[in-house]
């Protein structure tokens, strides 16, 4: 991406410093922090910040190299066109064009030494005996476009499909699938190792470099692919392991019988163990994650769940240096925090290790990197104030320290929000965490206009996450207390707790989100005259779905990519294993799932009375762009306040910097005609 222009920074950092509360445009100025890795000897990471201009959409990267111990910061300056691909005990290595490069000076003086790699490879790593290379690619092996089936036609535009999995989240299936290739170092052939299947590695959407690695002999590697196509892919969460033996060229399923995702494999410093992550469960996309731990060295028949005994679900982890621990971070009473376990010495044994928590805090652990000097774990960590910074956390004691700080020249001249987790009765009689969002100078005498958020997923943790698009802090800033309910069906409150939701989608959880905001209009400062009720994707279906059942409470509706017609979403989505376990199956199944019946929202739409803006992307393929036109049309003909923003280049989420700032100037101008 090109540079931004100099006057532009400029005059973010006089707006930045004239600020007391958070904006729009502030929130795309600030810089995204992403950790490369440690250095081989755990005294130095390497992190990088890239900041957007939102004027014309450009951003910029620098990356640096920080000393743990001393904190002295600098810049790492690569030739042009450099990228880094890896650093480890071989040194760093970079790729420029077709070209890989390598260094033994921590990137002062560079040789190439290799040249070869195509131009469309991805995912690029090098063999831990820095003799080989992998890497993965875009290959054609069926035909769909009908410019590739007739010669004679290369202007049409037709797709031709004869099963599912036709479109996956935003993109057309052209008959390309991402293979794997191994190659020498020393030169000869480059060999897909997929051949002319059609599978995936990476897994598609967002599988990446973890999907492959290779063996600590540097002789193969495992990787991560569910070996269905079509239907069977759609209807199956059915991921597994697979090594390939490079000499060989065979292929074994390292988890066969295992029927859920099996993802993330990662092999331990001293070359022993594999571990992984894995769900039991065919179809169940959230169902809980484990980690599996198998003997590399001996044999690869027996595995260990050294988490079953844990009442709660494995986001990411890493090996301890020493191989004898796994550190993991999860989702813990609406916070992510870090944990630890130990890996036994004997896998037979039928001692379940115990998990341990590292962490406590109003913060949220979004990934720990690995394991530095002194018994030290680097991770990233926000909060709803702060955007993802770098700290160092003792791995015994779960002291922090922050080791960056590239927006605190924002932060420190911007006026904090409150949060705070009240425990609130549900519907059900349980106890539910809520987290409440304070404005900036809040004032309890005064009387504030309230919104209750709904969460997306409808599995995913309400934790103490830093979104650009959700941004609890932006919210705040502009004068609105927050409700944000952990209902149920969200992890870190137990695993039957994340597990309610299911089939259920508009019961308990309707409950819970009126329940939440009832108890929190009790308090003197709350607007009871001035609530609403804001969410996407699953949260827009919630949206839609209290549209029809609130009783007045709410004066105004935002629901972005929201589930609207259950019917047809189940006719149009992608990934149907979700719909067939979380609805309960298709629409035209003999016993009709009840889903169908008492929780689709199209059937409460004569119900509506309140204003309603409805936000949809163009290229949403989980929640197709039917949902927010039908919810818009039922509003417009009957006579209700609503508004329909579109964003043709946009999937479920929204990625481009002037259409989020468009976003939440549309959101903000909303609120303040329908309750503000």
């Amino acid at each position: 991406m090109k540079n931004l222009i100099l006057p532009v920074l400029l005059c973010i950092g006089i707006t930045s410093a004239a600020q007391d509360v958070m904006t729009p445009e502030l929130l795309w100025s600030l810089k995204r922090v992403g950790v490369q890795g440690i250095s081989d000897d755990g005294r130095t990471v390497y992190y990088s910040a890239r900041q957007y201009d939102w004027t014309n959409e450009t951003s910029t990267s620098n990356q640096y190299s920080l000393n743990i111990g001393t904190g002295e910061k600098n810049k790492v300056e690569l030739p042009t066109g450099h990228s880094i691909v890896q650093r480890d005990k071989n040194g760093w290595y970079a790729r420029n064009g077709k070209v890989l490069y390598h260094s033994n000076d921590k990137g002062k003086n560079w040789r190439g030494i290799y040249d070869g790699i195509p131009e469309d490879a991805d995912n690029l790593s090098v063999s831990p005996d820095g003799t080989r290379i992998m890497f993965s690619r875009e290959v054609q092996v069926k035909t769909m476009l009908g410019k590739d089936k007739y010669a004679d036609l290369p202007n049409t535009t037709v797709q031709i499909y004869t099963d599912l999995n036709y479109r996956h989240w935003d993109t057309w299936e052209e008959g390309k699938y991402a293979h794997v290739f191994v190659a020498s170092l020393k030169g000869g052939p480059i060999k897909d190792i997929m051949k002319d299947l059609p599978y995936d590695v990476p897994q598609k959407p967002f599988g990446g470099a973890e999907d492959m690695v290779w063996t600590p002999d540097s002789h193969g590697l495992v990787y991560v692919c569910k070996k269905k196509y079509g239907k069977e892919y759609a209807v199956s969460t059915n991921t597994d392991l697979y090594h390939y033996d490079i000499s060989s060229g065979l292929t074994v399923n390292l988890t066969v019988g295992m029927n859920g995702y099996d993802m993330s494999p990662v092999f331990s410093p001293d070359g022993q163990r594999l571990a992984w992550t894995s769900m039991a469960r065919d179809g169940y996309e959230a169902d809980k994650n484990d980690i599996y731990v198998m003997d590399w060295s001996t044999s690869h028949n027996y595995k260990s769940n050294i988490t079953s005994a844990w009442d709660g679900t494995v986001n990411g982890f890493i090996w301890s240096n020493d191989s004898k621990s796994i550190y993991f971070n999860a989702a813990d009473k609406g916070t992510v925090q870090a944990f630890s376990v130990a890996v036994p010495a004997s896998l037979m044994s039928k001692i379940l290790p115990v998990v341990k928590i590292i962490t406590k805090g109003k913060f949220d652990i979004g990934s720990i990197v690995g394991q530095a000097a002194g018994n030290n774990l680097i991770v990233k960590r926000h909060d709803m104030n702060h955007a993802d910074e770098v700290y160092a956390v003792n791995a015994n004691s779960g002291e922090m320290t922050k080791l960056t700080g590239e927006n605190d020249n924002i932060y420190d001249n911007l006026k904090m929000s409150n949060t705070e987790l009240r425990m609130v009765k549900t519907g059900t009689g349980e106890q539910m965490g809520v987290w409440v969002i304070y404005p900036p100078d809040f004032d309890p005498t005064k009387k504030y206009p309230t919104l209750l958020y709904c969460q997306g997923g409808p599995q995913s943790a309400l934790s103490q996450f830093y979104s650009f698009r959700w941004n609890f802090q932006l919210m705040a800033a502009n004068g609105y207390i927050v409700v944000a309910p952990n209902r149920h069906g969200m992890p870190g409150w137990g695993v039957k707790w994340n597990e309610d939701i299911s089939k259920d989608w508009g019961g308990k959880p309707m409950r819970d989100y009126l329940a939440a905001i009832d108890e929190v209009a009790k308090e003197k400062y709350v607007d009871k005259d001035r609530l609403g009720c804001i969410g996407a994707s699953y949260g827009g279906y919630s949206v839609f779905m209290l549209a029809g059942i609130h009783e007045g409470r709410f004066k105004s509706f935002i629901a972005h990519d929201g589930l609207f017609d259950l019917k047809s979403w189940y006719g149009t989505t992608e990934e149907l294993w979700f719909a067939n376990f979380d609805l309960g199956g298709p629409y035209w199944s003999k016993n009709l799932p009840a889903s169908y019946l008492k929780y689709d929202p199209s059937k409460l739409v004569s119900k509506w009375n309140t204003p309603i803006m409805i936000i949809q992307g163009g290229l949403d393929f989980r929640v197709g762009i039917e949902q927010g036109l039908e919810a818009f049309q039922a509003a417009q003909l009957q006579g209700v306040k609503s508004k329909l923003l579109y964003f043709p280049n946009e999937n479920h989420w929204v990625l481009h910097a002037q259409n989020g700032i468009a976003w939440h100037r549309e959101f903000f101008s909303w609120l303040e005609e329908t309750i503000k």
